[in-house]
């Protein structure tokens, strides 16, 4: 597929790449910098400054936009939200890991989904699609870039933070506030680095905004609705661990070693004891569609595993 454009005055004296960035939105500048490009009908590089009245011709390789076939799978049944030509939506089911890694090969999202439908190569040959994530353990909304032009312009949205992001967590802890909104910023932790953790200087800005929803005052528990406005890793689970409210089932914030001792409903301990995996869940998710631009709003029930904690938590 080829493309043509004649520089402008008010382009002279870009660099051809920024030039041709501009006039080729749908792609990023290294994507632009693969394909072939003559200027005037002559091969040109990327780094010269264009003139006015230059005809230039591109020459868009498209990429692969599958990894390789041996990377496919269908370890379980995709729950699909929405699809399209651009885009596909997920509910992510708890316990699965997003996509290939050195200890998890198979079975994991990205390998499931391909096993349905191409996704963007855009992501990289392991990551096709991928503009957010979410931790093996937390389930519900995801959204995948199907094609190119849809990757770049969702991790444009995802940089800005210009959508919205709404979890809910089961935490210990009963605040005597109706919300609040947590700033700190999050690095990752010297003492461990598989961790994060609040600093006081450095790291990277974060802000959530929390809300209560349910309290259970007998077993010290509570259920919170966290509106995400910066998407740093482990976000909600550190900003709420960090303020005492840590959440249910988390082997690496959740602190719950002392509070088990105060539940005495055998059927509500047995769960927080044997369950693996945090009680948090992506609920809701919306953006703006990448092509169309229209409003995509998504909003995915509680798994059942926490439908059934609420449950205990109701009749404890």
């Amino acid at each position: 597929m080829f493309r043509e454009f004649t520089v402008a005055e008010e382009n002279v004296g870009l660099r051809l790449d920024k030039f041709l960035a501009g006039a080729m939105p749908d792609f990023s500048r290294s994507e632009i910098q693969r394909f072939n490009v003559l200027r005037n009908g002559a091969p040109v590089k990327f780094s010269d400054k264009v003139r006015a009245g230059d005809m230039v011709r591109v020459e868009v390789i498209e990429p692969k936009t599958t990894i390789a076939t041996d990377n496919v799978s269908s370890d379980f049944d995709l729950d699909i939200l929405y699809e399209d030509d651009d885009i596909i939506v997920i509910n992510k089911p708890r316990g699965v890991v997003m996509y290939p890694s050195a200890g998890n090969k198979t079975g994991t999202l990205v390998q499931n989904i391909l096993a349905h439908t191409p996704l963007a190569a855009a992501g990289g040959e392991t990551r096709p699609g991928v503009v957010h994530r979410l931790d093996k353990d937390t389930s519900g909304v995801m959204v995948f870039a199907k094609s190119n032009a849809a990757y770049n312009a969702l991790v444009k949205t995802f940089m800005a933070h210009d959508l919205t992001r709404k979890y809910i967590a089961f935490v210990w802890g009963v605040p005597n506030w109706e919300g609040a909104t947590i700033t700190g910023n999050i690095a990752r932790s010297s003492r461990n680095r598989q961790k994060m953790s609040m600093v006081k200087s450095g790291g990277k800005e974060a802000t959530t905004i929390v809300d209560v929803m349910n309290v259970w005052t007998r077993v010290g528990v509570s259920q919170f609705r966290c509106t995400l406005l910066t998407g740093r890793t482990h976000q909600i689970r550190v900003h709420l661990s960090a303020h005492g409210f840590p959440v249910l089932c988390d082997g690496v914030y959740g602190r719950a070693g002392a509070r088990l001792g105060t539940v005495k409903n055998a059927d509500l301990l047995d769960f927080l004891k044997t369950h693996d995996g945090q009680m948090l869940h992506a609920e809701v998710l919306e953006f703006l569609h990448p092509i169309t631009h229209e409003k995509m709003r998504f909003r995915a029930p509680l798994p059942d595993d926490m439908a059934e904690l609420k449950y205990l938590l109701e009749s404890a």
